[in-house]
């Protein structure tokens, strides 16, 4: 195991730009066996070979680390979750370009040993694909779960450009294998021109909850989020966020983006909130296209962020 501060512990933290590049300068590991006690792990789930439209998202998981901020409190909260909780970069699920079969099978894979381990797994894409694999190794240890899901696009399409394995079709596919419940399934920030009626109609037959862009303008962002909160209840769930469903305001690097969106301090709020409400045993970020390096990236540092308000979430539910 490598401790990224250890070179800077006179000080207590390091410079971003400096040492070992981690999620927030924590300690980092390949070996599953080191895993025990954690009770978050990182993955890096870096493809993009299913998009539909802008690639780029395979170089997130490195820009979100490059991104991200030294440890302290949450100044709203109080919170500091890196304090708090016992978190580990696990490294990258070991993807290969342009075979999505085999490296969905490695992410699986890998987030399995996460979760093989006790601990829980936040996984950085990658397009918004990597959460069927993800999903499927919570459903495995949990049994099928219900989701929170932050997109401007339902993503429940049969196929995309004759496709049936794609970023725009993995919920569907996930709902019809069983591993996600329709009815403890949410989604929230649906705004746009995609899908249709069809996609519509065989959510509806399924029970699953759509919020829209347009209920959280009319509505907040907080009953919103109680809504989704009460469709999904009790019992395991999955989050999975893709970054779109902000106004494209506040994410330039991303591939499919959509005005009208979410702010970046309702996600963030909402985030934490679900984080904070209900019973997760995964989370995953996703289709953040990197526009710059470090913090000079804002598309990677919104997502970072949402990565630090589920932890100190996480971190909230488990103070009781």
């Amino acid at each position: 195991m490598i401790d990224p501060l250890e070179r800077w512990a006179q000080y207590g933290e390091k410079p971003d730009y400096a040492g070992l590049l981690t999620f927030s300068g924590t300690v980092y590991s390949q070996d599953p066996g080191e895993l025990e006690g954690f009770d978050v792990a990182i993955v890096g789930a870096p493809m993009d070979d299913l998009v539909s439209d802008r690639p780029g998202a395979r170089l997130a998981p490195r820009a979100i680390r490059a991104a991200s901020s030294p440890p302290g409190p949450h100044l709203e909260t109080k919170v500091d979750a890196l304090a708090e909780l016992r978190v580990i970069d696990f490294g990258d699920a070991p993807v290969i370009p342009a075979d999505p079969e085999r490296s969905h099978a490695a992410i699986e894979a890998t987030v399995g040993q996460v979760i093989a381990a006790g601990a829980l797994p936040v996984v950085l894409g990658g397009d918004h694909s990597i959460t069927e694999p993800s999903v499927r190794a919570c459903a495995t240890a949990h049994g099928p779960v219900g989701m929170v899901h932050f997109d401007t696009h339902t993503d429940t399409g049969a196929e995309v450009f004759g496709v049936e394995r794609s970023h725009g079709t993995f919920i569907r596919r996930l709902v019809d294998a069983g591993q996600v419940e329709p009815r403890r399934y949410a989604q929230i920030g649906l705004r746009g021109y995609w899908p249709g009626e069809r996609e519509f109609a065989w959510q509806a037959e399924r029970g699953i909850t759509s919020l829209f862009a347009h209920d959280v303008r009319d509505l907040g962002i907080r009953e919103v989020v109680r809504r989704a909160m009460a469709a999904v209840g009790a019992g395991p769930v999955y989050l999975t966020v893709d970054v779109d469903v902000l106004d494209p305001a506040f994410i330039p690097g991303t591939g499919t983006p959509e005005p009208g969106g979410l702010t970046a301090s309702e996600l963030l709020l909402a985030v934490r909130t679900v984080a904070a409400e209900l019973e997760l045993v995964g989370a995953d970020v996703v289709e953040v296209i990197p526009t710059g390096i470090g913090t000079a990236d804002s598309s990677a540092l919104v997502a970072e962020r949402v990565v630090r308000e589920a932890l100190t979430g996480i971190a909230l539910r488990r103070r009781g």
